[in-house]
Protein backbone atom coordinates (compact mmCIF):
# COMPACT_ATOMS: atom_id res chain seq x y z
CA UNK A 1 0.00 0.00 0.00
CA UNK A 2 1.34 3.39 -0.93
CA UNK A 3 2.27 5.64 1.94
CA UNK A 4 4.21 8.77 2.78
CA UNK A 5 6.62 9.03 5.68
CA UNK A 6 8.00 12.38 6.82
CA UNK A 7 11.22 12.69 8.80
CA UNK A 8 13.76 15.29 9.85
CA UNK A 9 11.74 17.31 12.29
CA UNK A 10 13.12 18.41 15.63
CA UNK A 11 13.74 21.24 18.05
CA UNK A 12 16.05 24.04 16.95
CA UNK A 13 16.89 27.63 17.74
CA UNK A 14 15.77 30.59 15.68
CA UNK A 15 18.12 31.06 12.75
CA UNK A 16 18.94 27.35 12.49
CA UNK A 17 18.19 25.06 9.57
CA UNK A 18 16.43 21.75 9.15
CA UNK A 19 15.81 19.50 6.18
CA UNK A 20 12.61 17.53 6.10
CA UNK A 21 12.26 14.43 3.96
CA UNK A 22 9.17 12.67 2.73
CA UNK A 23 9.63 9.15 1.43
CA UNK A 24 6.94 7.75 -0.83
CA UNK A 25 6.31 4.19 -1.83
CA UNK A 26 3.86 4.57 -4.69
CA UNK A 27 4.81 3.51 -8.19
CA UNK A 28 3.80 6.77 -9.83
CA UNK A 29 5.72 9.19 -7.61
CA UNK A 30 7.38 10.95 -10.54
CA UNK A 31 4.01 11.87 -12.03
CA UNK A 32 2.71 13.50 -8.85
CA UNK A 33 3.06 17.00 -7.59
CA UNK A 34 4.17 17.03 -3.98
CA UNK A 35 3.18 19.59 -1.43
CA UNK A 36 4.26 20.57 2.05
CA UNK A 37 1.74 21.92 4.52
CA UNK A 38 1.91 22.73 8.20
CA UNK A 39 -0.53 22.82 11.05
CA UNK A 40 -0.41 24.49 14.42
CA UNK A 41 -2.53 23.11 17.26
CA UNK A 42 -5.51 21.77 15.29
CA UNK A 43 -5.83 24.96 13.28
CA UNK A 44 -6.28 24.92 9.53
CA UNK A 45 -3.55 23.48 7.36
CA UNK A 46 -1.29 26.15 5.94
CA UNK A 47 0.33 25.71 2.55
CA UNK A 48 4.12 25.91 2.65
CA UNK A 49 5.58 24.79 -0.68
CA UNK A 50 4.97 22.52 -3.62
CA UNK A 51 6.88 21.00 -6.49
CA UNK A 52 5.16 19.96 -9.68
CA UNK A 53 5.95 16.77 -11.56
CA UNK A 54 8.04 18.80 -13.98
CA UNK A 55 10.09 20.22 -11.14
CA UNK A 56 8.77 23.77 -10.97
CA UNK A 57 8.20 25.06 -7.46
CA UNK A 58 6.14 27.65 -5.64
CA UNK A 59 5.99 28.85 -2.07
CA UNK A 60 3.92 30.60 0.51
CA UNK A 61 5.00 34.20 0.93
CA UNK A 62 5.86 33.51 4.57
CA UNK A 63 8.63 31.08 3.63
CA UNK A 64 9.79 32.41 0.27
CA UNK A 65 13.53 32.92 0.25
CA UNK A 66 14.04 30.73 3.33
CA UNK A 67 12.61 27.35 2.32
CA UNK A 68 13.43 25.25 -0.72
CA UNK A 69 11.46 22.25 -1.95
CA UNK A 70 13.12 19.63 -4.12
CA UNK A 71 12.55 16.08 -5.21
CA UNK A 72 14.53 12.98 -6.13
CA UNK A 73 12.32 10.79 -8.26
CA UNK A 74 14.79 7.91 -8.22
CA UNK A 75 14.56 7.84 -4.43
CA UNK A 76 10.84 8.69 -4.43
CA UNK A 77 11.59 11.41 -1.93
CA UNK A 78 10.69 15.06 -1.63
CA UNK A 79 12.65 17.44 0.58
CA UNK A 80 12.00 20.71 2.31
CA UNK A 81 15.14 22.62 3.19
CA UNK A 82 14.28 25.17 5.85
CA UNK A 83 16.79 27.91 6.59
CA UNK A 84 16.69 30.85 8.97
CA UNK A 85 13.90 29.25 10.94
CA UNK A 86 11.66 31.46 13.03
CA UNK A 87 9.50 30.65 16.06
CA UNK A 88 6.41 31.14 13.88
CA UNK A 89 7.56 28.20 11.77
CA UNK A 90 6.79 25.91 14.69
CA UNK A 91 4.22 23.37 13.48
CA UNK A 92 3.63 19.82 12.42
CA UNK A 93 4.75 19.55 8.81
CA UNK A 94 2.97 17.25 6.39
CA UNK A 95 3.77 16.16 2.87
CA UNK A 96 1.03 15.27 0.44
CA UNK A 97 0.59 13.88 -3.05
CA UNK A 98 -1.33 15.62 -5.80
CA UNK A 99 -2.06 12.85 -8.26
CA UNK A 100 -2.99 15.30 -11.00
CA UNK A 101 0.62 16.48 -10.94
CA UNK A 102 -0.21 20.16 -11.22
CA UNK A 103 0.46 21.31 -7.67
CA UNK A 104 -1.77 23.57 -5.64
CA UNK A 105 -1.96 25.67 -2.50
CA UNK A 106 -5.32 24.09 -1.73
CA UNK A 107 -5.59 21.22 0.73
CA UNK A 108 -8.47 19.64 -1.18
CA UNK A 109 -6.34 19.16 -4.30
CA UNK A 110 -4.13 16.63 -2.54
CA UNK A 111 -5.03 12.98 -2.51
CA UNK A 112 -2.79 11.34 0.04
CA UNK A 113 -1.09 12.63 3.18
CA UNK A 114 1.67 11.57 5.50
CA UNK A 115 1.36 11.59 9.27
CA UNK A 116 3.56 14.61 9.82
CA UNK A 117 6.77 15.56 11.59
CA UNK A 118 7.04 18.16 14.34
CA UNK A 119 9.27 21.20 13.99
CA UNK A 120 9.79 23.37 17.05
CA UNK A 121 11.72 26.63 16.79
CA UNK A 122 12.59 28.47 19.97
CA UNK A 123 13.70 32.07 20.22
Amino acid sequence: QAHLVESGGGSVQAGDSLRLSCAASGRSFSTYAMGWFRQVEEKEFEFVAAIRRGGSTFYADSVKGRFTVSRDNAKKTVYLQMNNLKPEDTAVYYCAEDWAGLGSMRVEEYNYWGKGTLVTVSS
